[in-house]
């Protein structure tokens, strides 16, 4: 099937130059553009997966004011995950959102807006992530998503600070006798559609010169369903989506995730490539979790650090200065974000800790002062 090419028609305010021209102000113009897109979509025929090629139009929202447009909502849109338990999930016992990726947007609500619960989480899947946030369905995209050159350039959209670094892993059955990816030859391995882990594994395998047959699915729930009826003999996506989806299995202990690491996954928030102030605000919560968890400021202590003889910590937390306010935020920003919802290394130990069903090891997502990777700019 042959596929069009991509068009875009903008919508300009003729108006507004008019009167720019003129020497008058010129009003305030909500610009969009309309261009078709090509998305793959997997239809099933008599059990065989086959794909199917859709033309669909989507109207990308440029520029904007979208600190105003929160403020003025009275609440945060963000882009989220509902089936990655540890990092976004729904919760069927309480029908609520939670995990890593969510207090994340609990972080900016608490910047914004001064109350970290007043967010609305809109749950996207690998394929509608990118169009929610471009139409402007939601304010910022917080849900597992890795930063590539190819997105960063050609979706109108700029990524935050990497929140989690990852890497793209494989599960496979205990009693299958695989120990590594060579052992796939011949056999089928699920993987979503949308993400970086299809081309990872296509790559990956076409080096070890590994024959594969992958079965492509939607979201991370029919990937993992599908994997548990059996419908394949292995499992990829990012290591810390498999330490996810393992405990919704079955037999959790049925099975195992090869040693073997398949790419680098930088993992964080992304937002409309052009609104450069909400891009910030984005930035510099993100960076004032880490900031903190630096400073030994918590949740717990975070009032009695307002009164420290520490400089940099009176900055941090807007006693002295009013580093906030050019973010169009209060001076003590970072001080609500923390009172609210914790620094990051108390982010991490809530949802992925050694007190949670997934005990993962922080690793890369350490602090720089304890070898890893984790590291913020001046709050200066």
């Amino acid at each position: 099937m042959q596929r069009k090419t991509h068009t875009a028609i903008a919508v300009l305010g003729a108006l507004a130059l008019i009167l720019a021209a003129c020497g008058g102000p010129a009003p305030a113009v909500e610009v969009t553009r309309e261009v078709e897109v090509t998305r793959e979509v997997q239809v099933e025929v008599a059990g065989t997966p086959q794909v199917e090629v859709k033309e669909v139009p989507v109207k990308f929202a440029e520029a904007g004011d979208t600190l105003k447009a929160v403020i003025d909502r009275g609440k945060l849109l963000c882009g989220g995950n509902a089936g990655v338990p540890g990092f976004g999930y729904l919760d069927p016992a309480t029908n609520q959102f939670a995990g890593f990726d969510i207090d994340f947007c609990k972080a900016i609500a608490a910047a914004v807006l001064g109350d970290s619960e007043k967010i609305e989480v809109i749950a996207t899947t690998g394929t509608t992530r990118f169009p929610a946030l471009q139409s402007g369905e939601v304010d910022v995209l917080i849900r597992n998503t890795t930063w590539t050159i190819s997105r960063d350039t050609s979706l109108g959209l700029d990524f935050a600070p990497t929140t989690f670094y990852d890497g793209q892993g494989m599960m496979v059955r205990k009693d299958s006798g695989v120990t590594a990816l060579a052992g796939l030859a011949g056999g089928t391995v699920c993987v979503q559609q949308g993400t970086t882990t299809e081309k990872n594994l296509a790559d990956v395998m076409r080096k070890l010169s590994v024959d594969y047959e992958p079965l492509v699915l939607a979201d991370a729930q029919a990937t993992r369903e599908a994997y548990d009826e059996g419908r394949c003999d292995a499992f990829t996506t990012d290591k810390s989506g498999l330490v996810s989806q393992q405990i919704l299995l079955k037999e959790p202990d049925a099975h195992t995730i090869l040693n073997e690491t398949m790419s680098k996954e930088p993992l964080g928030p992304l937002v409309r490539h052009g609104d450069n102030n909400w891009g910030d605000v984005v930035m510099w919560v993100t960076y004032c979790t880490i900031q903190a968890e630096e400073l030994a400021i918590t949740s717990k202590n975070v009032d009695e650090m307002l009164g420290s003889d520490d400089p940099v910590k009176l900055t941090t937390l807007g006693v002295e200065g009013d580093l906030g306010l050019a973010l169009g935020l209060s001076a003590d920003f970072c001080a609500r974000v923390i009172r609210q919802v914790g620094n990051y290394g108390e982010i991490y130990a809530r949802h992925l800790g050694p007190d949670t069903p997934f005990n993962l090891p922080r690793g890369p997502n350490e602090l720089w002062t304890n070898g890893g990777l984790q590291y913020s700019p001046p709050f200066r």
